[in-house]
């Protein structure tokens, strides 16, 4: 499998070998639906709170005699089938969305990903991403140079300068290898692979 290796003008003007178990893999659709709905449900937090009909503020007060009214009978007005009484199931922040996802299967499931952005032209690699300080302009300006707006950098290292440059654009994500997720993957319309990235994923995908 062949990468396209690009210049600081976003030409591309080599190729580069990449390994066909990450970057040559048959894409997985099913695979690649259920590994960034797990990511996704992974990463939500039981915040959400609602009151049943015995934590709801009420009065055990019988709103009415039992019979003769020609209504239906009422214990009290916490019951869920009136206004402002309680929920049926309510939400509790206890609430694990968590979804299990085999190793064997996130890997593929990345591999598939890089492999069909690859396909799509949307995976190119690069020698390198270096900012000599931590202006965001002077990275935007690289960016800019190579006619991308929406991407996502996979650096073998990002040093401090990199991250500082990279962090205030809402467009750019400048991340190791370990930190790659399918989401972002997803997102993003352009990818750039550094050269020594490509041995990181080989070793995390592959």
């Amino acid at each position: 499998m062949q990468l396209e290796l690009l210049n600081d003008q976003g030409e591309a003007t080599a190729k580069v070998d990449a390994p066909e178990t990450v970057f040559g893999r048959d894409y997985n659709e099913a695979l690649v639906h259920q590994l960034v709905v797990a990511y996704q449900a992974n990463a939500r937090q039981g915040t959400r709170a609602q009151k049943d009909r015995g934590t709801v503020k009420h009065s055990t007060k019988k709103p009415y005699r039992q019979k003769g009214t020609g209504r239906a009978r009422a214990g009290m007005t916490s019951s869920p089938l009136w206004r402002g009484g309680g929920r049926t199931f309510p939400s509790s922040p206890l609430e694990n969305f968590s979804q299990k996802l085999n190793k064997k299967m996130y890997r593929a499931g990345m591999a598939s990903i890089l492999s069909q952005l690859a396909r799509e032209g949307r995976l190119a690699v690069v020698d390198s991403i270096k900012v000599d300080s931590p202006k965001t302009k002077q990275l935007a300006q690289k960016f800019k140079a190579m006619k991308l707006d929406s991407v996502l950098v996979i650096a073998d290292e990002v040093d401090e300068n990199l991250y500082l440059a990279s962090r205030n654009l809402g467009h750019v994500l400048v991340i190791e290898p370990r930190y790659a997720d399918p989401v972002s993957l997803v997102h993003y319309k352009k990818v750039l692979v550094t050269k020594g990235a490509i041995d990181q994923l080989k070793e995390m995908f592959a």
